[in-house]
């Protein structure tokens, strides 16, 4: 079936072979949990849980060296969700994480922009657009100087800067701090996709909304605590992008039934199905799919979730055209 795919994190969306063949080139040691005990669960509700999950995260990012490197992460990630039915792929990087072994954070998107044109004309690849994101963990300072870097690069379609976002614990941090970067981001016609309502609550996603006047909101599944809140979401026209296997990953909900998708549509949200870090999880983008299928969603609720992808998407409008006219005929084409 057709999509987009609007959360997926750079390192995170690598192969898992990818980084353990990136790790033996450097002569470098990957926790066993990227090894024989992959993949991973964790417990974010207390904060040594994020710890776990964070390290493993920067072992995988310490791997990534060098433009072939960075290349490769992009490539293997258009055509992973290519092969899903992807039609279009955000794919979201902080540059200054790779900056010091390419002579900087300019060098670093324009080799992440290059390549996404690049495997974007290649068949059987998706399209892709790219996310530069902010850490929640940096001064402000840092998210106005990558906001700027984003508007350098703003523009419609794939190989460009489409959206900012703010990543990370979104317990550290103060949320209004990082609005004169979304300013910036705003004014240059970027999406606004901070994360907020993951594992903090309602409170966190209406601050967000107040501060930031968000597009999107990366995961907002806690909003479901307080109606009123949910009830914003929805008249706001924000939307979601829910990752179901990370959720349950990360421990922010225990089991599959817990996650309130069935919630989220029933009260008006507009959702995006997103597989966040397959590289730690496990799971890709069909998978997302296939919980909803478990939480008893219909083929035609499931082609309104991709059909909600695709709107929230900044996919150029022939992408999206097509992509909604051939999810028509899935759902035509699939036996009752």
């Amino acid at each position: 079936m057709p999509k987009a795919h609007l959360h997926l994190h750079f390192t995170g969306s690598m192969r898992i072979d990818t980084v353990r063949e990136m790790s033996r080139a450097l002569g470098l040691r990957l926790p066993s949990a990227l090894e024989a005990d992959w993949p991973v669960t964790f417990e974010t509700r207390d904060e040594r849980g994020w710890f776990r999950f964070q390290s493993l995260y920067d072992a995988a990012r310490a791997c990534v060296r060098g433009e072939a490197a960075m290349r490769r992460i992009v490539r293997e990630a258009a055509l992973d969700d290519g092969a899903e039915g992807s039609r279009w792929l955000e794919l979201q990087v902080d540059p200054t994480s790779y900056a010091p072994f390419v002579g900087g954070i300019t060098p670093a998107i324009e080799i992440v922009l290059d390549e996404a044109a690049v495997v974007s004309r290649e068949p059987g690849a998706a399209q892709v657009g790219i996310i530069v994101a902010a850490s929640r963990m940096r001064h402000e300072l840092e998210s106005r100087t990558l906001a700027r870097l984003a508007a350098r690069y703003a523009g419609e379609g794939p190989g460009a800067v489409v959206g900012f976002g703010l990543s990370n614990d979104e317990r550290r941090g103060e949320t209004e701090s990082f609005a004169p970067a979304f300013a910036i981001a705003r004014r240059a016609g970027l999406a606004l996709v901070p994360h907020a309502g993951e594992l903090l609550g309602p409170e966190a996603v209406e601050r967000t909304l107040s501060s930031l006047a968000p597009d999107r909101l990366g995961h907002g599944v806690r909003a479901v605590e307080d109606p009123r809140t949910l009830e914003r979401v929805a008249a706001d026209g924000v939307a979601l992008e829910v990752c179901p296997g990370s959720n349950i990953s990360l421990g922010v909900y225990d089991e599959i039934e817990d996650v309130p998708l069935r919630r989220l549509v029933d009260a008006g949200a507009t959702v995006a199905l997103g597989a966040d870090d397959p590289l730690i999880f496990g799971s890709r983008l069909v998978a997302q799919y296939e919980v909803a299928r478990l939480l008893e969603f219909s083929d035609a609720e499931l082609a309104e979730l991709a059909r909600g992808s695709l709107r929230a998407s900044r996919a150029p409008a022939s992408v999206k055209d097509a992509a909604l006219s051939d999810i028509d005929g899935w759902l035509a084409a699939t036996p009752v």
